[in-house]
């Protein structure tokens, strides 16, 4: 992208390649592509469910959590994986960082949607 490209033209430069970063990461991950199905399935489930308008917010703001992490952590393969094959030390440290961060982010969406799902529905 051009450095002086601004306003309009650099939103539009940015959503294209925002866009191919999406595309590649359906095409080449396979938790991104369960977490994004997950959000297509949990989003109506959280509309429909007689919680909060907030809370409907919040159920959905932690899937797509876990989708942003597990992009920014696929960034973070791609280019530990573009340095080199050979193992070193802080490359396997950046991967099990990232991997452990996706982790964190999936136990707090597993957790919200059983707090608000059981203190609102089930009780």
């Amino acid at each position: 992208m051009n450095n002086k490209q601004k306003g309009l033209v650099r939103l539009l430069y940015a959503t294209k390649y925002s866009w191919l970063g999406l595309c590649a990461a359906w095409r080449c991950e396979a938790a991104f592509r369960q977490e994004l199905i997950a959000l297509c399935i949990l989003s109506p489930i959280a509309l429909l469910l007689p919680v909060s308008g907030l809370e409907k917010l919040l159920l959905i703001g932690v899937v797509m959590a876990v989708i942003i992490v597990e992009l920014l952590n696929s960034a973070v393969e791609a280019v530990v994986d573009r340095i080199g094959s050979e193992y070193h030390e802080l490359s396997g440290q950046a991967k099990d960082m990232g991997s452990a961060a996706v982790l964190l982010t999936l136990i707090m969406a597993i957790s919200t949607w059983l707090y608000i799902v059981f203190s609102n529905v089930v009780l």
